[in-house]
């Protein structure tokens, strides 16, 4: 809380700073404190897309309004906030030519560089976000930019979270932090960005309840109401995720669009980024059902990756040709530990070492209400095999309706942790030689405001990776644990989904349900079949318009199924075929409002676990879903 209270007095100092600036004259100071049109507060994407600051209030919002700043339809989420989600479905929308790093069931809140904006105000924007957590704690986020002149544009966000969680040993503790700026040139031929993230997600982990406790609370026993008297597995537990990244992208445009007659632009650009990252477990005490460990007490892992990138490109905008870039990079990574392991059966290396260089080229057009684009790339030297290809075409038949068919093909190794892990517990050591993940999908999209949002997915999936207990292990072992696996077989998997709002005067009733179908492959691949969501709400304006409310009912649930269950060792979720979680409503009473800038949210969240004889609510096997329970807060911007 130290780093948020700091933040919000640099962002008032500065703010008070630029505000009584004397070095412009007065007359042109009344000038400029003339409040801005909100579209003048651009939002700049990684991918150069240009969106303005939205202060409204929708629904939308309300689904977003959570520590993922994210709609978590297709989420889960465990009883802390901070923790991890439990996927209810699969996306394959990655184009990365090299592996990811371990621990992914903690990089929910992790900003990748696709993920981080630029800014671009005529006067200092803060906005403060808060929302209350789960005994004693909160979630504080501020952000604050300001454009030291027309060219310049520097930005500061931190995201604070510190919450106990109602089960034992389930503190969560995040400490983000964003920086960025952008420079223009004042001829507009030369741009460049920069960011630098750190992230610092910490999770005490409990190993979920104990055979017992999880028969106190599906009864609903009274003597355990107060969830922290249940037993949990351990209690001396916690993994970290942190992360430091730089990030610098520069262009120049040698050729320039100057006027409306300019057909032809040419730019050329390149980007470098250095990125830390290191996943730490500690334990006080081995626990026993992990089987034999090489440390009895304080054990302590350590992943580590480093990873540096060199990319350059050149871009051609054509007017009638289309938009042409070809783009060269080279990788260098290191993953790993600071030790070999020796064992009988053989030796398991501490690092994984690779230089690659990759190239890749992308193509987008517009004409007459068609929009095609496409994009690929492929490493053409190095150890790690890794390449992709996207496709798509969209045509506009009308203002309200557009179509689009899409296709990906997407090759890359296995994660790093399935590749080599190493830990004090015996059982989860390992090197493997893994072929590489091979995934196709096929998609069609329809946009209509008459009739609903649809889209269709096919996604089919050639050696699979994912973790589970080994089968050709001793039935009769007791102490077996998750570990690495490749499916021979393929994956056949078809997802649908289906959004549509229907209004009439004030009431409003907006749907979202999705089908999911493994054709192939259901042992290894587990989903729900039907998820569903309904918002029953009303909205309003009331004392002359200055306050527009909303006010309903949230009910999402989703069918049940054989859950992926959770390791805090791995920080990972692995397949099983036991347990089944599901057939259950999460049913949420809300009523938000907006008073100028400013929007109030208040949630009492999963309101029909107060009549429930009988939970059955988990988020996992061994993991109860989130108790009932009034939350409330806000986001406020505001501007000078």
């Amino acid at each position: 809380m130290k780093q948020f209270f700091s933040l919000v007095f640099l962002c008032l100092w500065v703010c008070t700073a630029a505000a009584q600036s004397q070095d412009t004259p007065l007359d042109e100071q009344k000038i400029e404190n003339k409040k801005p049109p909100i579209s003048l507060y651009k939002f700049i994407s990684h991918q150069r897309d240009t969106t303005y600051l939205d202060t409204t209030l929708t629904i939308q919002k309300s689904y977003k309004f959570n520590y993922l700043r994210s709609d978590t339809f297709e989420l889960l989420p465990f009883s802390n906030v901070g923790q991890t989600y439990n996927a209810l479905a699969i996306n394959t929308t990655s184009k990365r030519l090299t592996p990811l790093f371990a621990a992914q069931s903690h990089h929910y809140n992790y900003k990748e560089i696709t993920d981080v904006s630029y800014f671009n105000v005529p006067t200092p924007l803060t906005e403060i976000y808060f929302k209350t957590a789960f005994e004693q704690g909160q979630q504080l986020n501020a952000f604050f930019t300001i454009n030291t002149s027309k060219q310049f544009n520097f930005s500061l966000a931190y995201q604070g979270v510190r919450s106990l969680g109602n089960y034992q040993q389930s503190l969560t503790s995040t400490g983000n932090l964003l920086i960025t700026s952008n420079y223009f040139s004042k001829n507009n031929r030369y741009n460049v960005r920069f960011h630098v993230a750190s992230h610092d997600i910490l999770n005490r982990e409990n190993g979920g309840l104990t055979d017992n406790s999880i028969a106190l609370f599906t009864n609903d026993d009274p003597e355990f109401s107060d969830r922290g008297r249940l037993d949990v597995n351990f209690e001396d537990a916690e993994n970290n995720l942190k992360g430091l990244r730089f990030y610098m992208s520069q262009e120049y445009s040698l050729i320039q669009k100057v006027d409306s007659t300019s057909t032809t632009a040419l730019t050329l650009g390149n980007s470098i980024w250095y990125e830390e990252k290191l996943f730490e477990y500690r334990q006080n005490t081995a626990y026993e059902q992990y089987g034999a460990s090489y440390e009895p007490t304080d054990l302590f892992n350590k992943t580590t990756l480093e990873d540096f990138n060199i990319q350059a490109y050149a871009r051609l905008d054509n007017t009638l040709l289309g938009n042409f870039k070809v783009f060269t990079t080279l990788t260098d990574y290191n993953y790993g530990y600071n030790s070999v392991l020796n064992l009988d059966n053989g030796q398991i290396p501490n690092r994984i070492k690779d230089n690659i260089v990759s190239v890749g080229g992308a193509y987008q057009k517009q004409y007459k209400g068609f929009d095609i684009a496409a994009e690929a790339a492929l490493n053409v030297s190095g150890a790690t095999t890794g390449n992709y290809i996207n496709a798509a075409a969209g045509y506009s038949l009308n203002e309200d309706t557009r179509v689009q068919g899409s296709i990906k093909m997407h090759n890359t190794a296995p994660n790093f942790n399935f590749q080599l892990y190493q830990s004090d517990y015996v059982n989860y050591n390992w090197k493997t030689q893994f072929n590489t993940i091979k995934t196709q999908e096929l998609g069609f999209d329809v946009w209509s405001k008459k009739i609903a949002n649809v889209s269709f997915n096919y996604i089919g999936i050639d050696d699979y990776t994912y973790f589970a207990i080994n089968p050709s292990q001793s039935q009769e072992d007791t102490f077996l644990r998750p570990t690495p696996q490749q499916y021979t077989s393929r994956v056949n998997y078809l997802k649908i989904k289906a959004e549509r709002e229907f209004n009439w005067r004030g009431f409003a009733l907006n749907n979202t349900i999705m089908y999911q179908n493994v054709l192939s492959g259901s042992t290894v691949f587990n989903v729900p079949e039907f998820i569903t969501r309904q918002s029953l709400y009303y909205q309003d304006q009331i004392f002359k318009n200055a306050l527009f409310f909303q006010t309903g009912v949230n009910l999402k649930y989703f069918t049940k199924y054989n859950s992926n269950s959770y390791d805090p060792v791995l920080a990972e979720f692995y397949v099983q075929n036991e347990q089944e979680i599901g057939n259950f409503p999460m049913i949420d009473l809300f009523f938000n409002a907006k008073i100028r800038q400013t929007r109030i949210f208040v949630t009492w969240e999963h309101f029909n676990a107060l009549f429930s004889n009988t939970n059955q609510y988990f988020s996992a096997p061994g993991y109860p879903y989130r108790e009932s329970l009034i939350r409330f807060g806000l986001v406020w911007d505001f501007f000078l």
